[in-house]
């Protein structure tokens, strides 16, 4: 059984850092696709960033625009995402998702439960 557990999530102050981790167990991350997505209240989801497992290129950075870095740690079976300077925007319910395959994708197959992430003065 496939299950990824987010944590790292908060209230963070504008201008500040969080870290996001995302345990994966069931199924190994090497050479698959794992990304970040993101839900605001109100709001359809929204692709963060994400990782190709074949080439290792991150996918979606405009999203991103230069705050968020991904990273993936597969001895760990552990996919990170950095992120700094927040905003009040940025609030929302993040998962990271891990698909079977390499390639990114707006629906990749595993999805976490979510960790909240709230950017407040």
């Amino acid at each position: 059984q496939v299950q990824l557990v987010e944590s790292g999530g908060g209230l963070v102050q504008p201008g500040g850092s969080l870290r996001l981790s995302c345990k994966v167990s069931g199924i190994r991350l090497d050479y698959r696709a794992v990304g970040w997505f993101r839900q605001a209240p109100g709001k359809e989801r929204e692709a963060v960033l994400c990782i190709n497992g074949r080439d290792e290129r991150t996918y979606w950075e405009h999203s991103a625009k230069g705050r968020f870095t991904i990273s993936r740690d597969n001895a760990e079976n552990t996919v990170y995402l950095q992120m700094n300077t927040l905003k009040p925007e940025d609030t929302a319910i993040y998962y990271c998702a891990v698909d079977f395959y390499s390639a990114c994708r707006d629906d990749l197959e595993y999805w976490g439960q979510g960790t909240q992430v709230t950017v407040s003065p």
